[in-house]
């Protein structure tokens, strides 16, 4: 068991402290408007009970992981004595350095500290710190206690050490890191997210199909089989002879189809109005937070179907 200091208590930190609880961590939670870690408590001890009922707390109580959690009312309280700081605040660069000089100043030297953004790259705001070494981009795919995996994003001058200490970490908490080799513009998770929304927006800007038509394809087609596996291994076992195979008998129709990919959609242009006015008829904008609520039951249940998979349909 070690001490995890959730700063930021919105809607990202308040997923990783459920996450961290749940792994047997006590989990102190801070931000700069003193009301958020309460309200951030609230919403948690409303999420648990279903926890449970999905058989998604490793066999505890809503009560057993409920009690690792607390509120810290400075900054100085919660890093005393924490193995791993996990910052949730704004996605601004200026902020995110504000932030981590204080984190750097006031955190032991050995503290991990790990930041959720999801778009800044590491180095833009830990260049000038001393304990630059121990700063590294942790950032989930939200929410975190129910999506396993985590994208580790390294800086330049990040200690190797640190980074296999927090993949560790991750993996004994029950997630499935992402470890990447150096830092690059929209880590892997958004650049593969953003290809396909790309080729999503064309499709609907070109007059191709409906966004109902784009999410079958995804939800009822290729997201059955990305439910438990990955693009290579994907390919792999779409052909006789594995990856090889693959790649002689199909990268002709992609060299064909590669050209019609390399013009961007506008997103905010005459597609958008499309797009939105056929989401509204099908999700009135009033329903929007009872179906996210919806989703993340969904996600519940997949996450418990996946576990007992992996246990009764090894590899």
């Amino acid at each position: 068991m070690s001490k995890v200091a959730i700063v930021g208590a919105g809607f990202v930190g308040r997923a990783w402290a459920i996450s961290f609880a749940r792994a047997g961590h006590d989990v102190v939670l801070w931000d700069e408007q003193a009301d958020a870690p309460a309200a951030a408590l609230s919403y948690i001890e409303g999420v648990l009970p279903d926890l449970v009922a999905n058989d998604l707390l490793n066999g505890q109580s809503a009560a057993q992981v409920r009690g690792r959690m607390g509120a810290a009312a400075t900054l100085e309280e919660a890093l005393a004595g924490a193995d791993y700081v996990q910052e949730n605040t704004p996605e601004n660069v200026e902020i995110k350095r504000k932030v981590f000089a204080r984190l750097d100043t006031i955190a032991g030297p050995e503290t991990i500290l790990a930041s959720s953004t999801s778009a800044i790259l590491p180095s833009h705001f830990t260049e000038e710190l001393k304990g630059r070494a121990r700063c590294l981009v942790v950032h989930p795919i939200n929410p975190p206690y129910l999506i396993p995996a985590a994208e580790v994003v390294p800086a330049p001058w990040t200690d190797p050490k640190v980074i296999e200490r927090t993949a560790s970490f991750l993996r004994a908490a029950g997630h499935a890191p992402i470890v990447m080799k150096r830092e690059l513009d929209g880590f892997v998770m958004n650049r593969m997210q953003g290809a396909l929304l790309e080729e999503a927006f064309r499709l609907v800007e070109g007059g191709y199909a409906t966004i109902e038509d784009v999410d079958i394809g995804i939800r009822d087609g290729l997201a059955l089989r990305w439910s438990f596996m990955g693009p290579f291994e994907t390919i792999d076992l779409n052909a006789p002879g594995g990856v090889r195979d693959y790649c002689q008998r199909y990268e002709q129709i992609y060299q064909r189809l590669h050209p019609s990919t390399m013009t961007r959609a506008n997103w905010n242009g005459p597609v958008l109005d499309v797009i939105e006015t056929e989401r509204r008829k099908l999700l009135p904008e009033g329903r929007l937070q009872r179906h996210q609520a919806w989703r993340d039951r969904r996600l519940m249940a997949l996450a418990a179907h996946k576990r007992r998979a992996d246990k009764d349909i090894p590899r």
